[in-house]
């Protein structure tokens, strides 16, 4: 008579433990996303910040993207003490792929950050938020990533508020900026989205063919490989160009002086961390298409922050762009929600189901 009794705690504290998991992962869904909104804004204000004041190498620009890799050391050595085992994390294959997405990360920093020395911030923005497109194509073709009808729309009015943010991109090139070095910087920053596009679904296909679970520890130990190995890429530009030997220089000449300098290298390091750890954390738990969206989103915020901070002109293209990103936006979630609810069987107890929008490729992150 006690085993019926015993086998329903036993389910009880299942479903505890199950809703437990899930309210821990969503509240670190939640995190990786913050960070990420936080790093596509700040990111790219404090790297045209660094050029607008008398900054001029890029490829110390492309190095700082990923230099912050210092700040991964703590949580992972937290982490390693509380799961000691070795089979969680990474093996050497997905060591060898991380460092070859280091290797394109890098070449797409290096990209941008020479794109963004000729062009204001409101054209790159335009230019950048169109890796969704590239970003949705990839991911069509690297993961069956699959598309609901407000998917769809979400890319398409995503990419529509990104065209309307192009009409008021005439005549903006900046003083100093010639004709050539403005379609030079147009062309690489185009070709930077365009990379990056194709590198997070490639990072959605690396944990696909992990054949492991995917637990946080292991996507901070892959984000971990990729930044130093894109660090090491452009320090050997920076050797190359003698970007050392000209830091002192530089910092000498900065027109806000040596320690704004000194700030704004720092925390231009920060943000970009910030960034690539809501990038890998998004499209481990989620997608890389809800990475792209979210990129995307924070585009028309940088506008905003870009005329408030550098003073340029809000047209009413810029914001009806605002208006359709968040449109784009609020149109995903509702999607996924909306798929949740259709696809969860009415017998089943709503702890114990599964929302099918993230569950094309993911185990849940269990390690926390």
């Amino acid at each position: 008579m006690e085993a019926p009794a015993d086998t329903g705690v036993e389910r009880k504290q299942s479903q505890v433990s199950n809703r437990q998991k899930r309210l821990r992962h969503r509240i670190l869904l939640l995190l990786n996303i913050l960070a990420l909104a936080l790093g596509s804004t700040a990111g790219p204000l404090l790297t045209r910040f660094y050029f607008l004041h008398g900054g001029s190498k890029r490829w110390l620009s492309s190095w700082l993207e990923t230099a912050g890799w210092p700040l991964l050391l703590l949580p992972l050595y937290l982490s390693y003490r509380k799961q000691p085992n070795r089979e969680n994390h990474i093996t050497p294959k997905l060591f060898l792929a991380c460092c070859g997405i280091g290797i394109l990360t890098g070449a797409d920093d290096y990209l941008y950050a020479y794109g963004l020395s000729f062009l204001p911030l409101s054209t790159a923005s335009v230019l950048i938020a169109s890796h969704l497109g590239f970003t949705a194509g990839f991911a069509l073709l690297l993961v069956r990533q699959k598309f609901s009808p407000f998917s769809v729309n979400s890319v398409v009015l995503l990419s529509a508020s990104s065209v309307l943010l192009a009409f008021h991109t005439s005549g903006d090139r900046p003083e100093g900026v010639t004709s050539r070095q403005y379609v030079v910087g147009f062309v690489l920053t185009l070709g930077a989205a365009a990379l990056y596009g194709f590198v997070i679904p490639l990072i959605e296909l690396t944990y696909k063919r992990a054949k492991r679970p995917i637990t946080y520890t292991l996507v901070m130990e892959m984000q971990f490989v990729m930044s130093v190995t894109a660090t090491v890429f452009c320090t050997v530009g920076m050797l190359i160009n003698g970007d050392f030997q000209a830091l002192h220089r530089e910092a000498e000449g900065f027109r806000l002086g040596k320690i704004d300098y000194s700030m704004a290298l720092v925390w231009a390091a920060v943000a970009w961390q910030l960034f690539f750890i809501g990038v890998f954390g998004v499209t481990s738990m989620a997608s890389s298409l809800l990475s792209g969206v979210i990129i995307a989103l924070m585009i028309p915020g940088t506008e905003v922050l870009a005329v408030i901070l550098f003073h340029e002109k809000f047209s009413a293209e810029k914001g009806m762009a605002l208006v359709l990103a968040l449109w784009g936006f609020a149109s995903y979630l509702y999607g996924e929600y909306y798929y949740y609810l259709k696809l969860r069987p009415p017998d089943v107890p709503k702890q114990q189901s599964k929302p099918e929008g993230a569950a094309h490729a993911h185990q849940s992150i269990n390690d926390l």
